[in-house]
């Protein structure tokens, strides 16, 4: 069973810095591509940064320059650099997932049970 296991939120002062981690594990043969998203109260959740097989990256304007989203293949880890935080970044962040295992030839996407990021004085 695929499992993308977020850690490493938190309550922050404006200004301030977190990393996000989210670890695949579950027969993962190989990963297409993982991304972060983010969801606040009364809001629809969205794309904060993607990450492809390939390196390529993207991220909503909102955090440009301001996040950074990279990957340890060896330990199938994700990460999220967040910086210069403000209220505004506020919610719960979702590690996802494009995943083929050992056991279904077929690529899946899997989604992480999220961890709350609070920026907050």
């Amino acid at each position: 069973q695929v499992q993308l296991v977020e850690s490493g939120g938190g309550l922050v002062q404006p200004g301030g810095s977190l990393r996000l981690s989210c670890a695949a594990s579950g027969g993962i043969a190989d990963i297409k591509a993982m991304g972060w998203y983010r969801q606040a109260p009364g809001k629809e959740r969205e794309l904060v940064a993607g990450l492809a097989v390939d390196g390529s990256t993207n991220y909503a304007d909102s955090v440009k320059g301001r996040f950074t989203v990279s990957m340890d293949n060896t330990k199938k880890t994700m990460y999220l650099q967040m910086n210069s935080l403000n209220p505004e970044d506020t919610a719960v962040y979702y590690c996802n997932a494009d995943v083929r295992t050992y056991y279904y030839v077929l690529w899946r996407n899997y989604w992480g049970q999220g961890t709350q990021v609070t920026v907050s004085s």
